[in-house]
């Protein structure tokens, strides 16, 4: 269901374990970058009505998130914060061919697959981590990120053949597995 090529390595539990509050910070601006992506693609494809509706809600959603998150922040004193950003996003997003349509098809894949490890991280803190608020909080957010997910794959296919599509989604996929693997030393949601 998500298409990912990969599990989250043991490593990335640790570094939950020991810094939770800054993976938390991250979620927020996690939340709010995913908000901005949806907003980006709607003014990059503002001619497809479909992809419009589907970003209209994708931007809702992820803006009601970022609000959840940092209400989580405050209830448990802390400070929402700059933080140096990690590579996952920046690497990922440089793999996105440069002319259309094959840009549009990676922009929405590679958005895909965030969400898709987005979900994947959710469940793994759900099922980790000893606040049972804080288990439930992401157990909540799962089905929304794999709704997302599916979203960002089918409205990719409408913008070339499914099969090259489906073949391009793998390809990026294995690429997104391996950023993962490589790991990132700032305890970061997709770090």
């Amino acid at each position: 269901m998500l298409n990912l090529q990969s599990k989250s390595p043991k490593r990335w539990l640790e570094q939950v374990d020991a810094a939770l509050e800054e993976i938390l910070v991250d979620h927020a601006h996690c939340e709010h970058k995913a908000a901005a992506t949806a907003m980006s693609l709607m003014g990059s494809y503002i001619d497809h009505t479909e992809l419009c509706r589907e970003m209209t809600r994708i931007v809702d959603e992820e803006l009601e998130h970022f609000h959840m998150v940092l209400d989580l922040l405050r209830q448990r004193g802390i400070p929402f914060r700059r933080q140096p950003p990690g590579r996952y996003g920046r690497r990922l997003r440089g793999l996105v061919r440069p002319h259309e349509p094959q840009r549009a098809i990676d922009r929405l894949l590679v958005a895909g697959l965030i969400e898709a490890r987005s979900c994947e991280r959710f469940s793994l803190l759900a099922d980790h981590v000893q606040d049972r608020e804080l288990a439930e909080f992401y157990r909540s957010l799962f089905e929304s990120e794999a709704r997302h997910h599916t979203t960002y794959v089918r409205l990719a296919c409408q913008f070339g053949d499914e099969s090259a599509v489906r073949q391009r989604l793998r390809d990026l996929a294995v690429a997104e597995a391996e950023i993962i693997a490589e790991g990132h030393p700032l305890p970061r949601m997709h770090s």
